[in-house]
């Protein structure tokens, strides 16, 4: 019986299309815009710092819909991972890159902090800025760098997820359910029609139906 995940699915997807969209828009957008705006490198971090600023609440929805929706797929699709060949890797490679998506993105957080106190005009916020165990010029490197993970990684995760779609196809599913019965056979000594062939050329009645059985064949 097929069984519908709409809201999951939704939270899961437009989180994901958020996050992935509002990190390759502020890298291109955000950033080139303050870098065109003239005047100093402050300046310049100080326009692209206000417009991470206001994008940060978002952002953090977003990944919070994702990450929800996420799990509700994962409980809802268990008996697929674990039985369906393919599923379970894919999962497990969806699982890392997010993890990766999401520790890039908290620590672009960090260092984007700094660049914010370090750029402002409130006096309170440099002397804040100058405890911070970051310095500005480490922070600028690194977010240099961070501002092209995040997406990079947030795409992998997209691409991923089109592969779960495909493995979702009814074909994809007995397929893999078919292989992933098969491979204990085949950890045995040979494919599940091979072993039927055995059992019947040395005449075991019984043993040819336990692997029958096994094999999803029936009949003679």
């Amino acid at each position: 019986m097929s069984q519908r995940n709409t809201v999951l699915r939704s939270l899961h997807d437009i989180g994901l299309a958020a996050w992935f969209g509002g990190s390759l828009m502020g890298a291109i957008g955000v950033n080139g815009a303050a870098r065109k705006m003239g005047g100093d490198e402050m300046f310049a971090s100080r326009i692209a710092s206000a417009g991470w600023a206001a994008w940060t609440p978002v952002n953090a929805a977003a990944i919070g819909a994702h990450l929800i929706g996420g799990a509700g797929l994962l409980g809802a699709n268990s008996a697929r991972v674990a039985n369906q060949r393919g599923v379970g890797a894919s999962t497990a490679a969806k699982a890392v890159l997010t993890a990766a998506a999401l520790a890039a993105t908290a620590y672009s957080r960090v260092v984007g902090k700094k660049v914010e106190l370090a750029a402002s005009l409130d006096p309170e916020d440099a002397e804040t800025a100058a405890d911070h165990p970051i310095t500005l010029e480490q922070a600028q490197r690194h977010l240099s760098l961070l501002q092209w993970a995040v997406p990079a990684l947030t795409a992998g995760v997209l691409v991923l997820n089109a592969l779960h779609g495909e493995q979702q196809r009814p074909e994809q599913q007995r397929l893999g359910a078919l292989r992933r019965a098969a491979s204990p056979l085949v950890m045995a000594g040979g494919t599940g029609l091979a072993a039927v062939r055995r059992a019947r050329e040395h005449g075991m009645p019984g043993r040819r139906r336990e692997v029958d059985a096994r094999a999803g064949l029936s009949g003679d």
